[in-house]
Formats: structure tokens, sequence, C-alpha cells
């Protein structure tokens, strides 16, 4: 069995959720997906959406080429379905794999409207993803209006530039259902969270949006882990995408104390650090 390209994508946490006020925001973390196209078909766990089949269904609706046998391979440490945006980081791996292996030209917009479609066609998105996509091959973080053209849809951006300690809270995958008029009711919240972001402080926009979605989804208790993680000294603390999965965000001085918060709740954690531009490349 041959190599015929890989390429990566990094996983993303929530600074706006789409479904609150039609527009999106996410900033990528160290978490990270390596999708192979290779010479022979291969058996794929975990594709519960069958993702890989809708990115190869789309490419071929764009009239782009497409080797004459293949099949995939996924290296992954992106838990699944917990609001760490896994499918924008696969489809969009698998799209610049075949882009690399097919000499297709595609350049960073293009490969984010086809993971859109992607996803869409798939059933994996509510909202169809696009700042997730950005935020899965791109450093900092985008405004995005994903009923534009990827090319045409980022509004605001802007950078990390400092390093800060970033922890996530694993708590399952998702089993609330997702109900688009529950994030209606939070609009003003998720304003209070866009009007944050507008001024440059993403650490209070994260912690608006969580409560916005917390308080859409009904977690109660994500709302006290929060709540307890900023009372100890957390930059910010709230769910991501839909959830059920919480990030942490504080100073690197303050990392054994939070640490020591977020143990107690006897979940799962991952600790990362947000993705800076020179850790963004594709490998040939």
């Amino acid at each position: 069995m041959k190599i015929l390209a890989e390429a990566e994508a990094n996983a993303a946490i929530s600074v706006l959720h789409a479904l609150g006020l039609g527009k999106g925001c996410s900033v990528g973390i160290d978490l990270k997906v390596t999708v192979r196209l290779v010479s022979e078909p291969q058996e794929i766990e975990d594709d519960f959406h069958s993702l890989l089949q809708s990115v190869v269904f789309i490419w071929r609706e764009n009239n782009l080429p497409l080797p004459d046998n293949f099949g995939w391979q996924i290296l992954s440490n992106i838990p699944i379905g917990q609001g760490l945006k896994s499918s924008s980081a696969i489809s969009c791996a698998a799209l610049k794999s075949l882009n690399l292996a097919t000499w297709a030209g595609l350049n960073d917009s293009e490969i984010i409207d086809l993971s859109v479609s992607s996803q869409r066609h798939a059933g994996c998105t509510v909202t169809g993803s696009m700042d997730d996509s950005w935020a899965s091959i791109s450093s900092g973080w985008k405004l995005v209006d994903p009923q534009q053209p990827a090319e045409q849809s980022v509004l605001i951006k802007g950078e990390i530039k400092d390093d800060f300690c970033v922890f996530i809270i694993l708590r399952g995958k998702r089993s609330n259902e997702i109900i688009t008029q529950n994030f209606r009711t939070q609009l003003t919240i998720f304003e209070r969270a866009l009007s944050s972001l507008s001024s440059g402080s993403i650490f209070h926009a994260m912690s608006a949006n969580g409560m916005a979605v917390a308080a859409a989804t009904g977690d109660d208790e994500a709302l006290r882990i929060c709540n307890n993680a900023i009372a100890n000294g957390a930059l910010s603390a709230a769910i991501t995408g839909s959830g059920p999965a919480i990030s942490i965000v504080c100073f690197i001085e303050d990392k054994a104390l939070i640490e020591d918060v977020l143990r107690k709740t006897h979940y799962e954690i991952i600790e990362t650090n947000f993705i800076k531009s020179d850790l963004i490349e594709v490998i040939e």
C-alpha cells in the first residue's frame, strides 16, 4: 500500500455559536488529525456520519479529479462528538490530501467551501460549521458569516499572541438534542458575546457564549463547573460547540491551581494550547 498524500488539521473551541446570531467564531487548539489518502481501500472506524464518503461525493460533484483506486487512513487525538470540531478537522484534512494528491490547486477558502458542503451532506452540522473549518486550518480567530462563500465570509479576525493554557473537560459524547429555537431565546447573552468579540475581548466572548449555550441546552452542570473555574482564576470557562465538552483558558502561571480545581469534577481533562501560525502545516 502506498501513501498518495497526507495532510493535517486541528481541533477548535467555540468563541461564538452560529445558532445564536447567525454568525460564528472558533479558534484552533493543538489537538490534531492526520488524514492519509492511500492506494487501497481501508476500513475506517468512528466515521459515524460517513463523512469521508461525503467528502468524495462533494469532490466529484465539483468535477475535481480523483485517483483511480484509493482509501483513507485517519490518525487523530481529537475526541469525537463533544464540540471540539472533529468533523471540520477531518473533512478539511481529507480535502487537503485530495488537493495534494491530484494537484487540484485549491486555496484555503475553496477547501473551506468544500468542507462545509461535505459536512452538510453528511448531516453532522446544523450551522454548516464554516467558522469551525476556518479554525481547523488557520491560526487565530475569525468571526464568520456562514451565509457567504468562504472567501467573503470573514467579518473580523484576530490573533492570540500570548501563551495561555487551555484545558478541555471531556464529559462524554453528546446526548442532548440541539433545538434551534432554544438558542434564539438567548439572544441578549449572545449579543453580549458578540460585543466582547468585536472589542477584542475574546475570553469574555467565550464565557458569555458558553453561558448562552448552557442556557439553551439546559446544561446546569456546565454552568456550575464554569463558574467555579472563573472564581478560581480562569480567564474563560465555557461549553464549546453545543457541548458537552468545556474549555477552560488560564494564564500559564495559574495552570497548577486550575488543573487541581478541574480534577475535582472527576471528568477526563486534556491540557493543550492555542494554535499559532507556525504550527499550521501541510505534510507532503
